[in-house]
């Protein structure tokens, strides 16, 4: 099995760690270093900056399969959640899953006046009730890569009158996904989808979901270079007016980092990706290791390995400790070999170790 992207990766470790941090195209840091040239220069970096947030936003709405004036882009997960929780009468009740991502979860924590309220993953269709306002989840769990069952959860949420909130951070990008499933989606673009940080996009429905832009600057006006002093006479028709001030040179970065997602396809990336993953499951099945995500995800996990992220470091092997897991994630730019130098070095340590 061959690496996507071709010459666009060249890394320089055994690199299996993208639910950390993806890799960045070689396209991508061009980009990124010639935009930084300009500015340093005085030349007009700022205006390309600006084409290059509309083109990564026209880009995540394709992926995502919503108009591109469904998306607002901004750089954090947790501020957006945040700004769903703002919109939450007080005394409603918040539905989230077990150990989701901090990002997600703790903005409603944060309003003292809400009723968070935690499952298991898998009981959590079963869990919203008449009363539930909102409900929270991940697509793909960051700890331990189980996929939400989002049908179940969305039919149980319009079944009650809660509206729903998907962060797709850990999915989008080999698991095809769909805004439109949702009431609101989230996603960072610094893993799966191979942007720089501080990118962040929200989806949000065509009337926007009762969210109030309480944090709304300038660029959130529908003339931004006409909002610039007092207040904003007239904000963005579209849900750029949930846009937070964009990190610039980011976001010059992401335009070039979702057409290489396009251009290959989220159907390819993922075929490659499961096949990975399912070859490193194989592996550890054979060696006596178990796993908490079933064949379908990309992230695999290793109860009681976590210890040995360090070990593996110093191999060459990057991954990641989460939850006292062992946490591997496969990409395009991985190969077979990388799954098969991985399970080399994890077979050094005995099964329950």
């Amino acid at each position: 099995m061959e690496p996507l992207g071709g010459a666009e990766f060249a890394p320089q470790t055994t690199y299996l760690n993208t639910s950390s941090t993806g890799l960045m195209p070689a396209r991508t840091v061009a980009a990124m270093k010639e935009a930084l040239d300009a500015a340093a220069g005085g030349g007009p970096a700022a205006d390309l900056a600006w084409e290059a947030v509309e083109e990564a936003r026209a880009a995540f709405a394709r992926l995502t399969g919503v108009p591109a004036r469904r998306v607002a882009a901004g750089g954090s997960v947790a501020v957006y959640a945040a700004l769903v929780a703002a919109s939450l009468p007080s005394g409603a009740e918040v539905l989230v899953a077990e150990g989701d991502f901090s990002s997600l979860v703790n903005p409603f924590t944060m309003r003292r006046d809400l009723k968070p309220r935690a499952v298991p993953l898998e009981a959590l269709a079963d869990a919203v009730r008449p009363g539930t306002a909102l409900v929270a989840v991940s697509a793909v769990q960051s700890a331990d890569g189980r996929i939400a069952d989002l049908d179940a959860i969305r039919a149980a949420a319009r079944a009650h009158g809660a509206r729903l909130l998907v962060d797709s951070s850990q999915g989008l990008g080999w698991l095809p996904l769909n805004a439109d499933d949702a009431d609101y989606t989230v996603c960072v673009g610094f893993k799966w989808l191979l942007c720089p940080r501080g990118v962040t996009f929200l989806t949000v429905p065509e009337d926007f979901g009762g969210l109030t832009p309480v944090f709304a600057g300038w660029a959130a006006g529908e003339k931004p270079w006409d909002s610039c002093y007092g207040p904003v006479e007239e904000l963005a028709h579209s849900a750029r007016r949930f846009d937070q001030s964009p990190s610039l040179l980011s976001y010059v970065g992401a335009a070039r980092s979702l057409a290489l997602v396009e251009e290959l396809g989220t159907a390819a990336i993922g075929a490659h990706d499961r096949a990975l993953a399912d070859r490193f499951r194989a592996g550890l099945t054979a060696l006596g290791h178990r796993c908490v995500a079933a064949p379908g995800s990309a992230i695999v996990s290793v109860p009681g390995l976590g210890h040995a992220a360090p070990r593996l470091a110093e191999a060459g092997v990057s991954v990641s400790a989460r939850a006292g897991n062992l946490r591997a994630s496969f990409h395009l730019y991985n190969t077979e070999a990388d799954v098969d130098r991985l399970l080399e070095v994890v077979a050094d340590f005995p099964a329950g170790a």
